[in-house]
């Protein structure tokens, strides 16, 4: 059985009438070498000694014309054959105990099942459908070809390894275009191929349906096209292609047409497709015979001057077609019966393609083995096959078929597809084309998916800062480890900025020289207060706590520059501790200070005596007790739970913040709590002896300076809070600076005014003067 005739012609059918011969058209050159070779096979079997000997085999050639009522007719015709009995009356088998056929999947399906109730066994040479495959549907169907699940499984991981990941789908309407597409599908789905489109061309299309195909592969993006057809059936799509001029395209073909010589001659754009060819052969002594078939050049039989004008396009009669030529084509050249076929090339006598030929071959060998072991009661082992790889190329206008891999499902899997480098593709270049629905998003960026669409449709976002992807094709971006940061491409993670509270900065260098100012005027205070020691003014104010006072304002200045640059383990210790003992000092001072000048006063009054309590060496016991306090808890602090520097990642994503941790929350609290405590009550006295004569009037500076210093801190509380990073450290630096300033300008520069600039009131003339006349 084979398909002499491409399609076929249709009948009406009116049930008024028996409907006559159904009648075919477009003879099939290929498929006529094919039955041709058969007849070759045969008679090579015949000729054979050794096998079947003193058995003939016989054979009936039937045109099915791809058609399933013609299969079917065949079919039926075999199995209805008048039945036959030996000389002891027993019913013998048919006189055609196994069928050559057929060549298309769903007319093999058709026939198989019709056959298996009459266990006739049938052998196919172009069936390829893996529904095939299953014993229990089709127990007495056999091939000579492989299965389109091998097929379809190559042509995924040909896909794959070549990089395509948008590729659109053609198939046939049938049962080898479904299963081949289903299967191919499957696979590229499995492997991360989308498939763009999922194209089904009719058997008998029109021109309507024709168009609409070749503008879907027009319309789309996808540059790489899966074709499960057989070259009939894509002959008339290609047609539209090249009137379309439909170029850019790399076809991947199946094995029905890969090695079509017809559709390559025919249409030079396929140069490049590439595709899973059967395996071919030599076969000797096949072309002589197909050479040699002189008697198909009697014009008065049709079937003969059909292939005889088809062969040599020319024709006998001009004027009628005969037989079954209903659309016979009428040429302008005269047919003469003289012409040689070996000075044609067609697809009829070309051999150097020889793959479905080789099947038949296989077939009838098979066929005449199996007979010779059933006289021989020997049992035949099965063979396997491999499949190469195919390409169609051009050279100087002439056609090849150049072998550019294999795939050969009986090795390891990561052995199976082979495939050379040096191919050449559509566009005439020997890179491989690219079919992605969009590109490859590069490192830096993620896929996103679209709404909607395939997977292999997406866009490039760029990662988010913190994250990073060194890949192309990234479906998520990487998180960087927390001391890491993403670089700007956001293709790596680079080390965080290391931030802290710098020298080197304008910020920290006006910080400091803020303190520096201090340092230098507290010094310089000093120093007027030293060189004018001997005068009313500074001795009548207790000299001793005035220089102990201001030395405390110089190691609070001098303090305030331990809280920059970068914090280390000795650093954070030192920053808190000098803090809380400087600071106690000095209000340990002006404590003394405020209590002098009450003591002072109390003992003017008669019968008084508490003055001779707090002289000198208890002022000086008094300042050494509060700092000793808070010396205490400090060692306290430092002893258990000291302060520590810490890189802070939570507050910034994109930089760490060098700072000092409390250590010890509780006695932090406990050391601003004391030095709050001596600020307070210090304060209230003061406030209380603001109201003193002149002359002991320091009450109301110190009662500024505490009101001052209360406020700074006060106000330190929600800064220091609310402020990010290294700005915390400037508001201690500024709190530490604004209240230094503000004891020493509130204390020491009116009396250096004086000092300085008035100093006739710096007499003890002027001072008693003062107090009598209050």
């Amino acid at each position: 059985m084979f398909p002499l005739h491409s399609k076929g012609v249709e009948q009406e059918l009116n049930f008024s009438s028996s409907p006559g011969m159904r009648r075919c058209r477009g003879l099939n050159l290929r498929a006529l070498r094919w039955s041709q070779a058969m007849i070759f096979f045969i008679n090579e079997i015949n000729r054979n000694p050794d096998l079947l000997p003193n058995i003939t085999l016989g054979y009936r050639l039937y045109d099915t014309c791809w058609l399933v009522a013609l299969s079917m007719r065949t079919a039926l015709s075999v199995v209805s054959q008048p039945i036959k009995r030996s000389q002891t009356g027993a019913c013998l088998a048919p006189t055609v105990p196994l069928i050559i056929g057929d060549s298309g999947s769903t007319l093999s399906i058709t026939i198989s099942r019709l056959l298996n109730l009459f266990k006739i066994p049938m052998v196919s040479y172009f069936a390829s459908c893996a529904c095939l495959s299953d014993k229990k549907q089709f127990p007495y169907f056999f091939r000579t070809v492989p299965s389109d699940s091998f097929q379809a499984s190559a042509v995924a991981r040909l896909i794959k390894h070549l990089g395509w990941s948008w590729v659109g789908m053609l198939g046939t309407d049938d049962d080898y275009g479904y299963t081949a597409t289903g299967m191919c599908t499957a696979e590229l789905t499995r492997l991360g191929v989308c498939v763009a489109f999922h194209i089904i061309i009719p058997k008998v299309p029109s021109v309507q349906q024709i168009q609409g195909i070749v503008k879907t592969i027009q319309d789309s993006t996808a540059r790489v096209l899966v074709c499960f057809a057989t070259e009939e059936e894509i002959e008339p799509v290609m047609e539209e292609v090249v009137r379309q001029n439909v170029t850019g395209r790399q076809w991947v073909a199946s094995e029905a047409w890969i090695t079509s010589t017809l559709m390559s001659t025919t249409y030079p754009s396929l140069v490049g497709t590439i595709g899973f060819a059967i395996s071919r052969a030599t076969i000797p002594g096949l072309q002589k015979f197909l050479h040699n078939l002189r008697p198909l050049a009697e014009p008065y039989n049709p079937s003969a001057r059909e292939f005889w004008e088809t062969q040599f396009s020319c024709s006998f009669n001009k004027s009628k077609p005969v037989g079954s030529m209903a659309d016979a084509v009428h040429y302008n050249r005269t047919c003469t019966g003289e012409e040689r076929i070996e000075d044609t090339e067609t697809a009829y006598n070309d051999v150097s393609q020889l793959r479905v030929t080789y099947n038949v071959h296989k077939a009838v060998y098979a066929a005449a083995q199996a007979l010779h072991n059933l006289f021989m009661c020997q049992r035949d082992e099965s063979t396997t096959d491999k499949t190469t790889m195919t390409q169609k190329s051009f050279e100087d206008m002439t056609l090849r078929f150049v072998k550019v891999g294999h795939f050969d499902s009986s090795l390891p899997a990561d052995q199976q597809l082979l495939l050379h480098q040096d191919i050449m593709w559509h566009d005439g270049s020997k890179e491989v084309p690219v079919s992605v629905c969009t590109a490859s998003c590069a490192p830096g960026y993620r896929k996103a998916t679209r709404k909607g669409e395939p997977l292999c449709c997406h866009d490039c976002v760029p990662c988010a800062e913190g994250t990073f992807s060194s890949s192309i094709d990234q479906s998520e971006c990487t998180l960087c480890p927390e001391d890491l940061w993403s670089s700007p491409q956001r293709d790596s993670c680079v080390d965080k900025h290391i931030e802290f509270l710098s020298y080197t900065e304008g910020f920290g260098m006006a910080l400091a020289a803020m303190a520096i100012l201090g340092i230098v005027a507290t010094m310089t205070v000093a120093s007027i207060f030293l060189r004018h020691r001997d005068t009313p003014l500074v001795r009548a104010n207790n000299s001793e706590l005035s220089f102990l006072l201001l030395l405390s304002l110089t190691l609070c200045f001098l303090c305030a520059l331990t809280f920059l640059g970068q914090p280390t383990r000795w650093a954070c210790p030192l920053r808190r501790t000098a803090f809380g003992l400087t600071f106690a000092l000095c209000l340990s001072c002006l404590l003394s200070k405020t209590l002098v000048v009450l003591m002072a006063f109390k003992a003017t009054l008669p019968g008084n005596n508490m003055a001779r309590w707090f002289r000198p060496p208890q002022q000086r016991l008094g300042v050494f007790l509060c700092s000793a306090l808070q010396c205490v808890i400090c060692i306290t602090w430092l002893t258990t739970a000291p302060p520590y520097p810490v890189k802070n990642t939570w507050l910034y994503r994109d930089r760490i913040v060098l700072e000092c941790h409390m250590g010890s929350v509780a006695l932090f609290s406990c050391v601003l709590g004391y030095i709050g405590c001596l600020a307070v009550f210090c304060f209230i006295l003061a406030f209380l002896a603001r109201k003193l004569p002149d002359n002991f009037n320091e009450a109301k500076f110190i009662t500024f300076s505490m009101l001052i210093f209360c406020a700074v801190w006060i106000t330190f509380i929600p800064a220091y809070v609310s402020s990010p990073g290294k700005f915390t450290v400037a508001v201690e630096i500024f709190a530490i600076l604004a209240s230094g300033f503000g004891v020493l300008l509130c204390i020491f520069v009116p009396k250096c005014y004086i000092i300085i600039f008035i100093p006739e009131k710096n007499t003890k003339k002027y001072l008693m003067s003062q107090s009598v006349g209050r």
